[in-house]
């Protein structure tokens, strides 16, 4: 009997290990939608189609290669998106100056069967980064600093209304330090976890482990203390290991302090090829089913790849990018200038 177990746990690890996805090599770039537009925030809905957000108040679903499009004016005022999020019954999108207009547009079979303005901020200093939702019913977005902590507003009954956070809950920033609108990825969240990452004088991660309601904040070794400097994206795998990229979006061939990784949550973070690997990027995401391990950066330089956390990187394509969100372990959807293009990594 012992024989035969061995013999069983022998072939069940050869078994599985054949089975382990193989580094990327190439990624091909399939252009489904061509217009004169900088679009900053997509949202798949499934391999095939993708709802997306753009400046000049357009916003849509490209479904296949077919795009369903709309202009939203706001009082005579054109708005310019680079927020959106997805929930089972609802597309949100957020536009960023004042003033700031956050929609609400029902769904059902790929069609926006209602379009309703659910928050509207304005004055002086408006302007709003990111959203992305914990549940179906609770969501969160943030913004910009107003009298001295960052603009965070909270739904919790489906975004029907949001409410924005005291400055009494939120910590209190540093003067100088603000987010980037590149890429609606200023948020991450796992369960009931939020992290918000910032960038200017000082780039640092905001994080809350009970949906909002309480914060702290943590310092990052990322390069800060210029305007265009620090964290432009932020992602989790899980409650402990995470990623920020950024960098230098003046000399986006810099490559120190760029790029990092926490493993308990945030509270520390470790730079990783530090010197190596790509510069600037916009928008990083965990490659799913990889545990962990396999990392894709997208920016305005290129595409760039990695299979051990961050160690190392391989540059897939030299096409400029924004945005990028994954459908699987091998699709994905990219926006940037002017595009959306369905990605396929092998």
């Amino acid at each position: 009997m012992r024989f035969i177990f061995l013999v069983l746990s022998v072939t069940l690890f050869f078994s599985c290990t054949s089975e382990m996805r193989q580094p990327f090599t190439t990624v091909t770039i399939t252009e489904i939608l061509s217009d004169s537009l900088s679009v900053r925030a997509i949202s798949p809905q499934d391999a095939n189609s993708v709802w997306f957000a753009a400046n000049r108040g357009v916003v849509g679903l490209i479904d296949g290669k077919i795009p369903k499009i709309a202009t939203v004016k706001y009082e005579d005022v054109v708005l310019n998106f680079r927020a959106i999020a997805k929930t089972e019954k609802a597309v949100f999108v957020l536009s960023i100056e004042n003033p700031a207009v956050l929609y609400k547009m029902d769904v059902a079979n790929n069609e926006a069967q209602n379009m309703t303005e659910v928050y509207v901020e304005n004055g002086e200093g408006v302007f709003y980064d990111a959203i992305n939702f914990w549940n179906e019913n609770e969501g969160i977005a943030m913004g910009d600093p107003i009298n001295g902590c960052l603009s965070i507003i909270i739904t919790r009954d489906a975004g029907i209304t949001w409410n924005k956070l005291s400055c009494d809950i939120v910590p209190p920033i540093i003067e100088g330090e603000a987010a980037f609108a590149a890429s609606n990825s200023n948020i991450s969240i796992v369960g009931n976890h939020a992290w918000i990452a910032t960038g200017g004088k000082r780039a640092r991660v905001f994080h809350s482990s009970d949906k909002g309601k309480t914060w702290e904040v943590f310092n990052t070794p990322m390069v800060q203390g210029n305007v265009m400097t620090g964290i432009y994206s932020i992602d989790f795998f899980n409650e402990k290991t995470g990623v920020i990229f950024g960098g230098d979006w003046e000399r986006k061939e810099f490559n120190e302090g760029n790029k990092a990784i926490t493993n308990d949550g945030g509270q520390t973070w470790q730079l990783i090829s530090n010197g190596r690997g790509p510069g600037y990027r916009s928008s990083v995401k965990f490659v799913p089913n990889t545990n962990g391990e396999a990392l894709v950066a997208v920016g305005s330089p290129g595409i760039s790849y990695s299979n051990n956390a961050g160690k190392d990187w391989v540059e897939l394509s030299n096409e400029g990018f924004y945005a990028i969100e994954f459908v699987s372990d091998s699709i994905a959807f990219a926006s940037g200038s002017n595009k959306i293009s369905r990605l396929v990594f092998k």
